[in-house]
């Protein structure tokens, strides 16, 4: 059995983690983050990671599964070779206040290396912790967050680490992480071991995109189909008609027709018009976009054709549709 003490210097004190709870954060990126460290506690025989759980308030904190749990510690003055780890998930956007973004922006500031699980991305961001740098965040928030934080390089990593800024996508990304972290304080032995502990046999790295290939995606592996697919998801701005889209792919446009009807039971115009309004919806959701902008952004050269067939689709309209998740947050 390989030594698994590793490279790690056996005097130095325990790394400590600092896992910041945002209200209604993703239970499975903590846990999985959290887990990790533990295990390699256990594993290499010796405490070399402690951690303590911060939210604002000092109280307490509830996840989005409806579990609250109780924190150590109010956002107060770290140390500086702590390493954040801040834990969102649902309605990011409402739970990073003010008073968050005041202490990253102190913290970093003093040199703390800040991370963001899962939507987490999302406050560094807006503390400008992710200017110039790359990051990530989950798929379903990364149209609206490329909209908005523009001066951040996005990418559809699994994880990120730039300098002494963190990204993960959420859910086991944050299981990768911490495996990358553990071999590089501790070496490779000890993260495969931490590995095996969670039955965790493929290892991903910061090469390794989020996102099922589009034949898992949509259950169907044919490869101009695949093709066309990501031609559309790549242009939704600015949409390609379905005869250049064939021909782009070397088909006629009735061959093209078949296609989507056989395994997708759509046009290919339906097919493309419905990625075009999942992207507004999620813009409408997550970001202050005005409702003629997201139009635009999606492709609809008027407010009133895209509320036409927003209101087809969803059965509202978007100002009904942000007036509705407005007051939801409020509650």
């Amino acid at each position: 059995m390989p030594d698994l003490r590793g490279r790690g210097d056996a005097s130095a004190k325990p790394k400590r983690f600092v896992f910041v709870l945002l209200d209604q954060f993703t239970l499975l990126c903590f846990a999985g983050a959290l887990e990790a460290l533990r295990i390699a506690n256990r594993m290499h025989g010796k405490t070399i990671y402690t951690w303590v759980l911060a939210g604002e308030g000092g109280e307490s904190v509830e996840c989005s599964a409806g579990t609250e749990f109780k924190v150590n510690m109010d956002l107060s003055e770290l140390e500086r070779e702590d390493i954040v780890l801040v834990c969102g998930g649902i309605d990011v956007q409402a739970s990073t206040t003010k008073r968050l973004l005041n202490w990253l922006r102190r913290e970093a500031r003093r040199g703390v290396t800040i991370g963001g699980l899962c939507t987490a991305g999302y406050s560094l961001a807006r503390a400008g912790l992710l200017d110039g740098k790359r990051a990530t965040i989950h798929w379903e928030n990364q149209d609206s967050f490329s909209e908005e934080f523009e001066e951040v390089e996005l990418t559809k990593s699994v994880f990120v680490v730039d300098g002494n800024r963190i990204t993960t996508a959420g859910g086991t990304a944050s299981i990768d992480l911490m495996l990358k972290l553990i071999a590089q304080d501790h070496g490779e032995d000890l993260a495969n071991t931490v590995a095996d502990q969670l039955i965790y046999s493929s290892i991903r790295t910061d090469q390794d995109t989020q996102r099922l290939s589009i034949p898992t995606r949509i259950g169907v592996r044919h490869p101009k189909l695949s093709q066309v697919i990501q031609m559309m998801e790549n242009n939704i701005e600015e949409p390609i008609s379905p005869s250049i889209l064939a021909r782009d792919v070397g088909m006629s446009t009735r061959q093209l027709e078949r296609l989507f009807r056989r395994y997708l039971d759509r046009s290919p115009k339906r097919y493309y018009m419905e990625l075009r309004l999942q992207k507004a919806r999620n813009l409408l959701m997550q970001t202050d976009m005005s409702v003629i902008n997201v139009a635009l952004a999606c492709g609809f050269a008027s407010p009133s054709h895209f509320s036409k067939c927003y209101r087809a689709h969803y059965d509202t309209t978007p100002y009904r549709e942000r007036g509705s998740h407005a007051s939801r947050l409020s509650v």
